[in-house]
């Protein structure tokens, strides 16, 4: 029988996380996830997805996880590596394939300026690998090419300088495919000088999914990759690394080293699973969905500054006199709010077509208004060209 004064004890450490509203306020949450387009990290298991996961096995990843081994294999076989490792995060993905090609310094990783991997990972190459980014605009504005990393490329035995011993390139980037064959072409030039290919694939299923490619044709020219479950798939966690089997077993240390060594992940695994099989059908509607937001919002006169390639817009409203301020604050107000950032917007498999409608719909009113105010429209402006803001303000629905 348990003492009064651990049972004192016990009672301390109690905690009960369901509220007497929680399965309303999930019920409200999946709502407000189909009328966000902040991201595609914000959509959530279904039901069916949890009950698939209950069903994984519950080994300890540490030491041997059947489902996670299941899953690791699945997607080394569909990218046409020799192995995979689960991790728990894109950047943990990225950060350690960087750190396992890497050896001594000094050294310099070249990407694209507006890359995850050098924008959006806490400067993690520098900090975990003690490497250089060489971040480069890509001379057509869209991606980068051959030429692009030949002429900016390290290969110099002058000790001013950092050797380029990495080459990370991103499939899709902010939504746009990088053309297979340019891909190939770099692949060919960073090889002949025996220097190392990542891809930052977080989501290459867009790739697959609107050009009908394969995933092993677009990760063959890699020497590892980065393919993320919790970005356009649906999973609530988890990315993979695959590789040669001794890259992997390479990057399965560092894994643990950098705090990343996981329990029973078999219900993360099956979740994983499960979205391969049943959400990554879901992408061409995505897809057709956001080229839909994207004729509306041009019939409406915005500009249109990155388009719709996969699951993601950017657009510049100033041509119709609005800001993105404003049609963040009226989105807020509806019955049913939409969450909104700048000048991003993303669709996923969980947005409703109601509210893209609806998002159309408040800026046609917003235009309307300005027009009627005497706003015209100024003469068009090439200025900018093709480069687009990265505007990532969350702005939430206001409590009614």
């Amino acid at each position: 029988m348990a003492s009064n004064a651990f049972s004192g004890i016990a009672e301390q450490v109690k905690l009960d996380l369901l509220s007497a509203t929680h399965l309303q306020d999930n019920i409200n949450k999946r709502k407000e996830v189909s009328r966000t387009f902040i991201s595609d990290t914000i959509t959530v298991p279904t039901p069916e997805m949890y009950q698939y996961a209950t069903l994984a096995t519950l080994g300890d990843d540490v030491y041997f996880e059947p489902s996670t081994k299941a899953l690791e294999d699945h997607v080394a076989k569909i990218t046409g590596k020799e192995a995979g490792l689960f991790m728990p995060s894109g950047t943990a993905s990225n950060q350690i394939a960087l750190r396992t090609h890497l050896l001594q310094p000094p050294y310099s990783v070249i990407c694209d300026h507006r890359a995850h991997i050098h924008k959006y990972e806490a400067s993690g190459a520098a900090f975990h690998s003690g490497a250089a980014v060489l971040p480069l605009i890509p001379s057509n504005a869209h991606h980068l090419t051959v030429k692009d990393v030949k002429d900016n490329m390290i290969l110099s035995s002058d000790v001013h300088f950092a050797p380029t011993e990495v080459v990370a390139l991103e499939n899709t980037l902010n939504g746009t495919i990088f053309p297979q064959e340019e891909i190939v072409k770099i692949s060919e030039y960073v090889h002949s000088q025996g220097k190392k290919m990542h891809l930052d694939g977080a989501r290459i299923w867009h790739v697959a999914a609107e050009t009908e490619t394969s995933l092993k044709e677009l990760c063959d020219p890699f020497d590892s990759v980065s393919l993320c479950f919790s970005k356009g798939l649906g999973a609530p966690v988890g990315s993979c690394l695959v590789g040669t089997t001794a890259f992997i077993a390479k990057a399965r240390a560092f894994r643990k080293l950098f705090g990343g060594g996981m329990r029973q992940t078999g219900v993360f695994a099956a979740c994983a699973a499960y979205a391969l099989t049943h959400n990554f059908p879901l992408l061409p509607s995505v897809h057709a969905l956001a080229k839909k937001l994207e004729a509306g919002l041009e019939e409406i006169g915005v500009d249109i500054t990155s388009r719709a390639e996969t699951c993601m817009i950017f657009y510049d409203p100033t041509p119709i006199g609005v800001t993105y301020e404003e049609i963040g604050d009226r989105a807020s107000q509806l019955p049913e709010p939409l969450v909104l950032g700048g000048s991003r917007v993303v669709v996923h498999i969980q947005t409703s077509e109601s509210a893209v409608d609806a998002f159309l719909s408040v800026v046609r009113e917003l235009a309307e208004e300005k027009k009627r105010a005497g706003f015209v429209r100024p003469e068009p402006s090439t200025a900018n060209g093709n480069i687009y803001k990265d505007v990532y303000v969350r702005r939430l629905p206001k409590s009614t």
